[in-house]
C-alpha cells in the first residue's frame, strides 16, 4: 500500500492553503475534500470583502476555486470522499527513502471503507451548521427550513423570511435575503448582537429588514406548500389572543416604515405563500411548506406566532471532528486542542487547523494562516 507523506482532511481555506505549501515543498499531499461541496463554508458565501488582495471583494465560491486550482498546480491529489475515522497503526520504519521521518503510520478510513496511510495528517474539516433543536426543524428541513441563504434564498422570492442568529453570519444572510424576500425578520435571543458594528448598522439601514431581539423560536409549523389561503405573513399573535402593545417588546423599536403594527401589537409583513417557480420553461414545486413559527420573549415570557414562508438558521457551528474519535484531545465542545500557537495535536504527526480548532476568530484569512502553519509544522515533523 502506498504511504503518503501527508493527508489533508478538509477543503476549506485551511486545507487548500496547507496543500499549496506542502505541494511547493515537494511533498505531494493528498487532500480528502469531502463527498459534497468541497470548499468549506465559503462556497455558501456571497461577496467576501475582507480577504486581503481583493479590494472590490470576491465571491466565496470563486475564492475557493482559485485556492483549489493553486493547490492542484503544485501537485495536490484530490480524493472526493468523506472520512469516517483516523487511527495510528504500527509500521513506522524509522525513515523513508527520501530521508523523512515516519514515526507511527496514520491510517485514514474513508466512507467507502477504503483506507489511506500517511506519515502525517492535517485535520482541517472546519465546522457544521448548528441547529435550533425545536419541533418541526427536521421535518421541514429543505421545505422552508434552510441553513444556506445563497443556496435557497431565491426560492422564497417575494415571500416573508425569518433568519435566526445574532452574529456576522446571521446578519450577512439576512442582508443577502433582502434581495429576494418581501421582508426579512432577524430573530435573536438577546438584546445585543455578536455581529460587528458595521453589519448591525447595515441591517438597521435596510428598509426590508426587522430586528427582533430578546426572542427565541420554540417550534416551526407548516403545511402543504402552495395550497390553502394566503396567510397574513409576519403577523404575531399573543398567547392570550388579546390586544397587546408589546407582544414582543423589542420588535417595535426598529420597525422600518414599510411595516405596520397589527391590531394585536404584532408585526404585519406582506401577504403570501410559497408558489411554484418556473426556470427555463421547467416548473419546480413550491419552495417549501413552512407557514409559521412559535416564538417566546426571553424577558417577559410572552409567546406568539409569526407567519413566515422560510426559516434560515444561522446560530453558529459545531466542529466537524467526531470522526477523529480519541486519536487527538478535544475540548468539551469537540474543538481539537493544539500545542500553544502551533498546530500540533496531542498525537505526534497529526496536526489541526481552521475552524475545527478556532472557536474565537473563525475567519477565512485566519483559517488560511493556520493552514500555512500546519503545513510548516508537518514539514518539520517529516524532516526532523
Amino acid at each position: 500500500m502506498t504511504v503518503h507523506n501527508v493527508i489533508i482532511i478538509g477543503s476549506g481555506p485551511a486545507g487548500y492553503t496547507a496543500a499549496i505549501y506542502l505541494g511547493r515543498a515537494g511533498l505531494h499531499p493528498a487532500l480528502v475534500t469531502g463527498a459534497l461541496t468541497p470548499g468549506g463554508q465559503l462556497v455558501n458565501t456571497t461577496e467576501v470583502e475582507n480577504f486581503p488582495g481583493f479590494p472590490d471583494g470576491i465571491l466565496g465560491p470563486d475564492l475557493m476555486d482559485a485556492m483549489r486550482a493553486q493547490a492542484e498546480r503544485f501537485g495536490t491529489e484530490f480524493i472526493h470522499e468523506d472520512v469516517t475515522s483516523i487511527e495510528v497503526v504500527d509500521g513506522g520504519d524509522g525513515g523513508s527513502a527520501d530521508g523523512t521521518a515516519t514515526g507511527g503510520i496514520k491510517r485514514v478510513t474513508l466512507e467507502s471503507d477504503d483506507v489511506l496511510d500517511a506519515r502525517a495528517v492535517i485535520v482541517a474539516t472546519g465546522s457544521s451548521y448548528r441547529k435550533l433543536g425545536v419541533p418541526g426543524e427536521e421535518e421541514y428541513s429543505g421545505r422552508g427550513v434552510s441553513y444556506c441563504a445563497t443556496c435557497d434564498g431565491f426560492f422564497f422570492k417575494d415571500k416573508p423570511i425569518v433568519v435566526v442568529g445574532g452574529g456576522d453570519s446571521a446578519f450577512e444572510e439576512a442582508l443577502y435575503l433582502t434581495r429576494f424576500g418581501s421582508s426579512v425578520t432577524l430573530i435573536h435571543r438577546r438584546d445585543s448582537f455578536r455581529a460587528s458594528a458595521i453589519m448591525v448598522e447595515r441591517a438597521r439601514a435596510n428598509d426590508k429588514l426587522t430586528l427582533l431581539t430578546d426572542t427565541i423560536v420554540t417550534a416551526i409549523h407548516g403545511g402543504n406548500a402552495g395550497t390553502g389561503d394566503a396567510v397574513a405573513a409576519g403577523s404575531v399573535a399573543t398567547s392570550a389572543g388579546s390586544p397587546s402593545a408589546n407582544a414582543v417588546p423589542s420588535a417595535t423599536s426598529s420597525l422600518p416604515a414599510s411595516l405596520t403594527l397589527n391590531p394585536i401589537g404584532g408585526i404585519t409583513l406582506n401577504t403570501g405563500k410559497p408558489a411554484d417557480i418556473t426556470l427555463g420553461g421547467v416548473t419546480l414545486p413550491a419552495a417549501g411548506s413552512v407557514t409559521s413559527i412559535d416564538i417566546r420573549n426571553t424577558v417577559t415570557g410572552e409567546t406568539g406566532t409569526l407567519d413566515t414562508a422560510a426559516v434560515f438558521v444561522a446560530i453558529g457551528h459545531s466542529p466537524a471532528t467526531a470522526f477523529t474519535g480519541d486519536v487527538v484531545r478535544k475540548d468539551d465542545d469537540g474543538y481539537i486542542l493544539v500545542d500553544g500557537a502551533s498546530t500540533r495535536t496531542s498525537t505526534p504527526g497529526i496536526f489541526a487547523a481552521g475552524d475545527c480548532v478556532d472557536r474565537t476568530y473563525r475567519q477565512a484569512i485566519s483559517a488560511a494562516g493556520m493552514g500555512c502553519r500546519a503545513a510548516l509544522d508537518a514539514q518539520a515533523y517529516l524532516t526532523n
